[in-house]
């Protein structure tokens, strides 16, 4: 690459002469300027003028980066420009250690009309000549552009290197300097730098330090540390400090990172996009380019691999041998905070963890030390035995108990002595008010981890009569339903209902007359037990509320009989389980002789009338309206499309989460004049079930653009290539001859693709 012109005029500018004058002084007048910047502008003067050429640049060597550099004024400011050593025309006269002209740049191999281009400056002529200080390697160039009358000549080469060679002495003075006093703040900053991270303990925080101090030191646009989680073999990292701080996870030996802590070698990549270990992936993900790529191992005290630095995009060229040695020595040095810092996420995370995970338990949980003194206890032993922490951790625990209760506090040395478990059900335990409390108790020991007894355990489940009625009344009912009937109380569930916002879900088994009678009545409703017993399970798991059993249909609502924000979601993804669980159960049927159950769902979500509808004497608590009738007819329109899962454009608007779902169609319920376009939803395929997918579901689309817009030769064209795909694509083979059937019979003025169904 051509060197960037850099044309200065210094305060009093030498005279101006000819190739053929008097050489003056250079190195007189070079010793009394302050600066290093002073001397490129006070030479780069007067080689233009003693030359008459239009611009001048000088560059010096940096041996560790590979690099010739220059500096540039910007008002009271300096900019460092850096090419490649071995770069252009200035490259070569470097690296050959030969002065150069060139009178006709642009016919030159060796010259790169890129920087013209991006200066808007054009080069005529040239003429280069290598500064040397001491042997045969010289130690920059110096390079005038555009002589103003004629070419350059040998004269003007000879000129040239004369200021070189008075210049050389003075300039490899001042490049040493620097880089000895640059070298010097480096390390001081370094030891600054490691001295402040090794303090902190904060993982999050302590890996943004990290991230920023590299990014700092190695100059380049992003930087990530990634510890090794031992137990899960990947490799993570934080994004952002604090409590809400982000944590990224990639196995650990994948990609870059995961083949630098594998190997425990350094990887530096000049150029990301020609090296095939680098994934381009996550580029197209965030829109970040990357260009080039150092990543070193962390390495602990004891030589163990704990984890990599990565970092991405050196500003000004690629990461050189320096980069590596001290990104290494950094991490060399921060690896025992680093360990520090993650020993005490880890056991910040487990006692978080534990707190947390005791708190929100429901039953009560309380545990006394060695002597019988009360440790602990959360918030639900605090209300079923009406007993504060505080004020009371600390106490004998037989000083705390009613005397009613110390034959529990018996129960419970009992267990320190022997190290046994003890359970008590259906116990009699009075409560700090005095109030008898039916419970489930559990007493184990607590051992540490030398095998010595430290303590007791004791578990409360609270069984009194509300959770006896509870139980009995989920048996018949919806465990949510059963909850809010007995919050409300006897008497406050009357007739009547209220409109609210809630996602139907229909599920019905397919040929189920055929399966009915190949099993007999017994083994019929056996089957259905079984089935049933699945199918609820993915409805209560995902939060939804069984609503009835139709026969061997089901229905259920999501969002009632209280309103969630998720309930699409919850809906969509109880429907996927209970298509992967049916996969399992049929598995396991087919292997001892028995047929196969297949089944279809219809998710929709509108606002429906929910409430109980009976008598006073036998009331049903269910959903009712337009928006329960559409989730039937598209359960049933599962069969017409061959698919599993079909959700209304409702719902599909709004899911919160990320489905794999392929459009079906647009179409007029029987009973309905306005149409509704269908979605299948395709999560719980695999290349097993549905060959293709990717292929199936762009052909398809293609083709129902093309449908709609009725040019229904194109269609037919991409609804074959999805076959081809393909072949068991059923709602392919149904467009096709719909294509076929509009090509001898035009759809009417106005049509936008919809499909009257004639059937429920």
């Amino acid at each position: 690459m051509n060197a960037p012109a850099d044309k200065r005029a210094p305060t009093k500018p030498p005279p101006k002469r000819s190739a053929k004058s008097k050489p003056i002084d250079i190195a007189s007048d070079l010793s009394r300027l302050g600066s290093f910047d002073e001397i490129l502008e006070y030479l780069i003067t007067h080689v233009t003028t003693t030359i008459q050429a239009e611009r001048g640049s000088l560059f010096l060597h940096d041996p560790v980066a590979h690099q010739l550099y220059t500096r540039v004024a910007l008002g009271n400011l300096s900019r460092e420009i850096r090419i490649d050593e071995q770069s252009g025309v200035a490259g070569w006269v470097f690296k050959n250690g030969e002065p150069a002209i060139v009178n006709d740049p642009y016919k030159d191999e060796r010259f790169n009309k890129e920087v013209d281009e991006r200066t808007g400056f054009k080069t005529d002529t040239l003429a280069c000549v290598p500064i040397f200080t001491f042997g045969e390697t010289p130690i920059g160039v110096l390079q005038v552009l555009n002589k103003t009358s004629g070419k350059f000549s040998e004269e003007d080469i000879d000129a040239i290197k004369l200021v070189a060679s008075q210049c050389a002495s003075t300039l490899n003075t001042y490049a040493l300097t620097e880089r000895m006093e640059t070298q010097k703040r480096r390390e001081a900053e370094f030891m600054t730098l490691v001295s402040k991270l090794t303090t902190e303990l904060d993982l999050s925080r302590l890996l943004n330090h990290v991230v920023d101090a590299a990014t700092e030191m190695l100059n380049c646009e992003r930087a990530t540390v990634f510890l090794n989680d031992e137990k899960t073999e990947e490799l993570f990292s934080m994004v952002g400090a604090g409590l809400g701080s982000l944590e990224i996870r990639l196995p650990n030996s994948a990609g870059i990172s995961g083949a630098v802590f594998q190997s425990g070698e350094n990887v530096n990549i000049p150029h990301a996009y020609a090296d095939l270990r680098f994934n381009p992936g996550f580029d197209k993900q965030t829109g970040f380019f990357t260009r080039s790529v150092l990543c070193v191992p962390i390495l602990n005290k004891h030589g163990k691999r704990i984890g990599v630095t990565q970092a991405l995009n050196k500003i000004g060229g690629p990461f050189t041998e320096e980069d590596e040695s001290r990104i290494q020595a950094f991490t060399a040095q921060i690896s025992v905070g680093l360990e520090n810092a993650k020993m005490f996420n880890d056991m910040q995370a487990v006692k978080n963890y534990n707190e947390a995970m005791l708190q929100s338990m429901s039953n009560g949980v309380i545990t006394v030390d060695e002597t019988g003194n009360l440790k602990s206890l959360n918030k639900s032993a605090e209300s079923i035995i009406k007993i504060m922490a505080e004020g009371n951790l600390g106490k004998p625990l037989a000083e705390i108990f009613d005397e009613k209760n110390q034959w529990l506090v018996e129960e419970i040395t009992k267990v320190q002595e022997t190290g046994t478990t003890e359970t008590l059900e259906d116990a009699d335990l009075y409560t700090g008010d005095g109030e008898l409390v039916s419970a489930n108790i559990a007493l184990q020991p607590m051992i540490s981890g030398e095998g010595d007894t430290i303590g007791a355990l004791m578990l409360v489940e609270d069984i009194s009569s509300e959770k006896r009625v509870r139980s009995t009344m989920s048996r018949y009912m919806d465990p949510q339903l059963a909850n809010q009937l007995l919050e409300e109380g006897d008497g406050q569930a009357m007739l009547g209902g209220q409109a609210s916002e809630a996602t139907v879900l229909f599920t019905d088994i397919r040929s189920f007359t055929t399966i009915a009678e190949s099993l007999g009545p017994q083994a019929t409703v056996a089957m259905l037990n079984e089935y049933f017993e699945i199918m609820v399970a993915c409805v209560t798991d995902a939060g939804g509320m069984l609503d009835k059993f139709i026969g061997d249909a089901l229905m259920a609502g999501f969002g009632v009989p209280l309103p969630t924000d998720d309930a699409p979601d919850a809906a969509v993804k109880s429907a996927i389980s209970m298509i992967s669980q049916l996969r399992v159960w049929n598995a396991a049927r087919i292997a001892v002789d028995n047929p196969a159950v297949n089944m279809g769902v219809g998710i929709n979500t509108d606002n429906v009338v929910t409430g109980n509808i009976g008598s006073s004497k036998r009331m049903d608590f269910t959903m009712i309206g337009d928006g329960v009738n559409l989730a039937a007819r598209l359960e049933g329109s599962c069969k017409t499309y061959g698919a599993q899962i079909i959700i209304s454009e409702y719902t599909k608007s709004k899911l919160k989460g990320i489905y794999a779902l392929r459009e079906l169609d647009r179409i007029v319920v029987k009973g309905k004049t306005e149409p509704v376009s269908i979605f299948e939803v395709l999560d719980f395929h695999d290349e097993e079930t549905f060959p293709a997918r990717m292929d199936v579901v762009g052909h398809f689309s293609e083709g129902l653009n093309h449908y709609r817009s009725t040019d229904f030769d194109a269609a037919i064209k991409s609804f074959s290539a999805a076959l081809e795909a393909n072949v068991n694509d059923v709602p392919s083979q149904l467009y096709i001859e719909r294509c076929n059937l509009f090509k001898n019979t035009p759809p009417p003025a106005g049509w936008s693709g919809e499909w009257v169904m004639t059937e429920k």
